[in-house]
């Protein structure tokens, strides 16, 4: 089986290791293509690196732009490679414009179009869940990860090759996180310890565009009584300096440039807690017993709210303030996700379609 995988943002590099490594165990011809919607090395190489990715087989190099021009740049550099490679199957993960991309044009020739996170909804009108709904109803499978995805697939009329697959993201926890405990001096070099410090990621338009948003969780960040350890995200340190906040930030927070996986996952893990609006560290920090507190107003991962291992607190500064500095009585959790082999019930039924 030919395998085309269109990744372009490190969740999905995440992803795609525990397939990959599924299809290569299963001896089928993958090729990755990498659109360079991440392309800082921090956000990429070291991704493919530590999570042993096979090297990009194509690098389209698309960089930053407007969601119109970046997608349209990536849908003209996929169509000359799928062309070229003409695969049996188009894998895609999440919900970024290289997800997008991947699906107008995978749609358009003959080959099957497997959407892996399929069914995640929000139900806002921020641009991820855009690419998420026309994706799924532009794919042929559908490679759910919970019960509630299911559900809201099939609210939308899709039904027909749904599979509840769970999450291919917990297979890659489950392989990783106690090789990044003996492997990870991240805690040294930032000089912090275990349970005493809070993790926090900033990168959504929402919030990092909205200068009034962005002020007002710089501003609850700094009142934390744990020291706030920030790894940054390029455009996030430019919206930081646009706004006149990078200073402050530096000075009041453990502002760093990104980290690898295995960094961040030994991050996560010895947090206290997690301040993100990110839906896949939401999730991760689920995973590894991190209690987490949301930047956002939604969540597509309403699983990790119902059990209280999640918080949503949108921006407002007070709200973020409480939930910093909240007590927290977790009670045990239910296991949503999947059992950690969503990649190889993936592969199987790739390998039943074709």
């Amino acid at each position: 089986m030919k395998v085309l995988t269109v990744v372009g943002a490190r969740p999905q590099f995440v992803k795609a290791s525990a397939v990959s490594r599924a299809l290569n165990a299963a001896g089928h011809n993958e090729q990755l293509v990498h659109t360079g919607q991440h392309y800082d090395a921090e956000l990429s190489d070291v991704f493919f690196k530590e999570l042993e990715i096979p090297d990009p087989a194509f690098e389209l190099g698309v960089g930053s732009a407007s969601h119109g021009a970046q997608t349209a740049a990536m849908i003209d550099g996929l169509e000359p490679v799928v062309a070229e490679v003409e695969p049996d199957v188009i894998v895609l993960y999440g919900d970024t414009n290289s997800t997008l991309a991947g699906a107008i044009v995978g749609s358009k020739v003959d080959a099957t179009v497997a959407h892996v996170e399929a069914g995640l909804r929000s139900f806002t009108d921020m641009p991820e869940e855009v690419n998420r709904r026309l994706t799924d109803h532009a794919a042929d499978l559908l490679f759910a990860p919970t019960a509630g995805a299911v559900t809201n697939l099939a609210a939308e009329g899709l039904e027909e090759g749904v599979y509840r697959s769970g999450d291919v993201m917990y297979d890659v926890l489950l392989r990783v996180v106690d090789r990044s405990t003996g492997w990870s001096k991240i805690l040294e070099r930032l000089e912090v310890t275990p349970g005493n410090y809070v993790l926090a990621t900033v990168h959504r338009e929402r919030n990092t565009d909205d200068p009034s948003r962005l002020r007002s969780i710089v501003d609850a960040l700094s009142t934390s009584s744990l020291p706030v350890v920030f790894p940054a995200h390029p455009r996030t340190i430019d919206r930081l300096e646009r706004n006149d906040l990078l200073e402050r930030a530096r000075r009041e927070l453990h502002l760093t440039e990104p980290v690898g996986y295995l960094d961040f996952v030994q991050l996560l893990d010895a947090a206290d807690r997690v301040v993100t609006d990110s839906g896949g560290v939401q999730k991760e920090a689920f995973f590894l017993d991190t209690p987490c507190v949301t930047l956002r107003e939604e969540t597509e991962w309403a699983e990790t709210l119902e059990c209280g291992w999640n918080e949503l607190v949108g921006t407002d500064r007070r709200a973020i303030e409480r939930a910093l500095e909240r007590e927290r009585s977790l009670e045990d959790k239910p296991s949503p996700y999947g059992d950690g082999r969503a990649a190889e019930s993936i592969v199987e039924v790739l390998e039943r379609a074709r």
